[in-house]
């Protein structure tokens, strides 16, 4: 894939991304993707086969971002893992409620709309979401393994949990448009992780 090829491409996905991250999969056309993405339809099929296998490109590009900004968290020297966590969910409030849409979490987004209509774009889903938990899960035993985290369960399970805690956190936030339910997500999982009350999430 030459250079033109890979940043017309590129282009279409992260002009996608803007667009539905704010409204949603099934309300987005093509033309308005392509419209604001200054590419012509006859381009789009070129790199993509369907409406569905492009949400499906958007998805897995979008968690291997995602992902890799998690492991670049997790990796800073200098900060326990309790820090390193409490950063995470910190961030995940900040990308919800914050003012711009660069950044919207598209398995908060499109976790409930897309399951129920396209088989795909569903596991797309589930393998991002999964690659998520196994890093949460990886962190919290560095955490136990470093004496910052105290916790009684599995790390997977714990991971497991506190991803659907923060996941319907979200939807909640948006459905009583404040910050609430984020502010119990994060008392919770500072219970949940057994942190130490001095520990600073700065």
């Amino acid at each position: 894939m030459n250079s033109e090829t890979k940043s017309a491409r590129q282009t279409i996905l992260d002009t996608a991304q803007l667009i539905v991250g704010r409204k949603g999969f099934s309300a987005v056309g093509l033309n308005e993707i392509l419209q604001a993405a200054d590419v012509p339809k006859g381009s789009f099929y070129h790199y993509f086969n369907s409406k569905d296998g492009f949400g499906v490109v958007l998805l897995d590009t979008y968690f291997d971002n995602y992902v890799h900004g998690m492991q670049q968290l997790f990796d800073q020297p200098g900060l326990s893992q309790h820090a390193k966590l409490m950063r995470y969910w910190q961030a995940w409030i900040d990308n919800q409620t914050g003012c711009t849409d660069a950044g919207k979490c598209l398995a908060v987004k499109l976790g409930a709309e897309v399951s129920d209509l396209s088989e795909p774009m569903r596991l797309a889903l589930l393998r991002g979401t999964s690659r998520t938990i196994d890093l949460l899960a990886i962190a919290i035993q560095r955490g136990v393994d470093d004496g910052s985290l105290s916790v009684d369960q599995a790390p997977e399970s714990l991971a497991r949990r506190l991803y659907a805690l923060w996941l319907g956190t979200s939807v909640m936030s948006k459905i009583t448009r404040t910050s609430a339910p984020f502010d119990e997500a994060l008392l919770l999982t500072r219970q949940l992780l057994g942190h130490p009350e001095h520990t600073d999430i700065h």
